[in-house]
């Protein structure tokens, strides 16, 4: 389970989403108050329910074809959070002001490279569990 790949790339998914919800904030004004944050209903949802998906997915270790399911739903909830940071940014009323756009709105965008490489991953390990069943 955790001598393959795909699942130090859902770890490490984990830890941007717990980064995210964290450490993180979206949106900064030039006064230091927090405009867009992560603590608002929607956007904990869709963490929370991205780091349960992966969490699920890591335990489907044996499931190969459930994982890449799962993985690939990930991947549009990150769209949808990605999508919804957006939103939230452009109608922000006052924005004649600066604002500071954080790092948190470029996390689901490295969240859905590596859900990515870790779909490669797990194709990767059931082309080979194919071609090993072909042999017998």
């Amino acid at each position: 389970m955790l001598q393959r790949i795909q699942t130090v790339y859902l770890i490490i998914v984990a830890f941007i989403m717990l980064a995210l919800y964290y450490w993180f904030p979206v949106i900064i004004d030039n006064e230091g108050n927090i405009l867009l944050g992560n603590k608002e209903p929607l956007v904990f949802g869709i963490i929370f329910v991205s780091i349960a998906l992966v969490i699920i997915t890591i335990l489907l270790f044996k499931k190969r074809q459930m994982q890449f399911v799962l993985n690939r739903l990930n991947i549009i909830l990150n769209f949808v959070l990605l999508g919804v940071f957006v939103y939230k940014s452009l109608i922000l009323s006052g924005e004649t002001l600066v604002s500071e756009k954080g790092i948190g709105v470029l996390l689901p965008i490295i969240s859905i490279v590596f859900l990515v490489m870790a779909n490669k991953a797990i194709k990767r390990d059931e082309d080979l569990v194919k071609s090993v069943d072909r042999l017998r």
